[in-house]
């Protein structure tokens, strides 16, 4: 037994995790999205309409799982979220799109979800909303010490490009092929507190940098720090935010199972006293974008080499890193499972535009995402619960 595996084994208890799930609402013909969401959440019945929120736009919606140990029961969980909310949407005579951008876009004035905050963002920031109304999927691991999740947080930062690519699902936006596999990632970026988290050299460090962007108006309190990793402000967790809308419930529990793995395994190398990979912000940010450029389908950074390679072959390295605590957590057939899918049926963003491809036809494509969102009646591969 190395000392890796040696300091997983005598952890106390495998990280908790949960996951938010944001979706949008579309019209069943057209693929237009249609802000009618809080018909939607009306008709979630207890005990879920709890758990189903309001977005920033009236044509998104928030699902957020309960807090699980083990992966079959989060999916379980999302399975029923989604099913009970795509239900909803048939009876308000639209649909649930998993997608990180609109097929057709949204010009013209933000449709907001009336709220005093988000009235207020529009305000301070105006056109930034225009064309918003993106979708992520984000991951909470339980990191509940500050100290220690802002250097997991550093630990994480070589392989957030991956993860990007790994879930890129929105290539198409505004009625045509953008060229990139996440135009998610290009769209929000224009907030000036969104990318790639800096490095932090202590809670007081990233505290002070929040507080910088108070000061200047880059944001208006702590739930607008975009960073795609960062400390949660309102939950004892690290959460993960860098992801597109997961396509399917399955890849989304990979999605959470391959984040916890890498928080456990940066955990216990923090632990042990071993320095965060010294990975340039320029550079960080490049590796981000050729990966929402690229996703799997094409080639990424290596922030460890300094090299451009194969995404498959960057992918295959941030398995490699996260396989002792998938393989003592019981999750690693579940989470090769999905990857081998993935690999062989192709990314969220290469299905969508294989649909359009086909016809140049986006009402093909909204098909496949609505069709996609809702889960099958019975999981498409085992998830073996947790072995400790």
């Amino acid at each position: 037994m190395n000392s890796l595996t040696a300091a997983l084994s005598s952890a106390e208890q495998v990280l908790t995790v949960g996951v938010e799930e944001e979706f949008l609402i579309v019209d069943p013909e057209t693929g237009a999205v249609a802000p009618v969401a809080d018909a939607v959440r009306r008709r979630i019945g207890a005990p879920l309409a709890d758990r189903v929120h309001p977005e920033l736009m009236r044509f998104q919606i928030e699902t957020n799982s309960l807090v699980h140990t083990d992966l079959e029961r989060l999916r379980h969980d999302l399975a029923e979220l989604r099913t009970a909310t795509a239900a909803a949407a048939e009876y308000a005579g639209v649909r649930l799109a998993a997608s990180g951008t609109a097929l057709l876009g949204n010009t013209g004035p933000p449709s907001l979800t009336p709220s005093p905050r988000y009235q207020r963002m529009h305000r301070q920031y105006d056109g930034i909303l225009r064309g918003q109304g993106v979708c992520g999927c984000h991951v909470h691991v339980g990191v509940p010490d500050r100290r220690e999740a802002v250097q997991v947080s550093n630990h994480l930062r070589p392989w957030l490009p991956v993860l990007q690519a790994l879930m890129s699902n929105s290539p198409i936006a505004d009625g045509t092929d953008t060229g990139h596999a996440s135009w998610r990632i290009v769209q929000w970026t224009r907030w000036p507190s969104a990318g790639p988290p800096p490095f932090f050299t202590s809670p007081e460090h990233y505290d002070a940098l929040v507080d910088a962007l108070y000061a200047t108006g880059a944001i208006m309190d702590r739930g607008m720090v975009y960073w795609y990793i960062r400390p949660s402000h309102h939950l004892p967790t690290l959460e993960f935010r860098g992801a597109d809308a997961c396509a399917t419930v399955d890849e989304a529990v990979a999605l959470a199972g391959l984040v916890r793995a890498l928080c456990t395994v940066a955990l216990a190398d923090v632990r042990r006293g071993l320095p965060a990979p010294a990975v340039d912000q320029t550079l960080l940010n490049v590796a981000y974008w050729r990966a929402a450029h690229d996703g799997l389908e094409g080639s990424g950074y290596d922030l460890l080499s300094g090299r451009r390679r194969p995404a498959w072959k960057l992918v295959g390295g941030l398995l490699q890193r996260a396989r002792p605590a998938l393989e003592l957590s019981g999750d690693l057939p579940f989470v090769t499972d999905v990857l081998n899918r993935l690999r062989s049926g192709g990314s969220g963003a290469a299905r969508q535009r294989a649909a359009y491809r086909r016809r140049h036809c986006l009402r093909d494509v909204a098909r496949l995402l609505v069709e996609q969102t809702r889960p099958l009646p019975e999981p498409a591969a085992p998830v073996r619960a947790s072995a400790r």
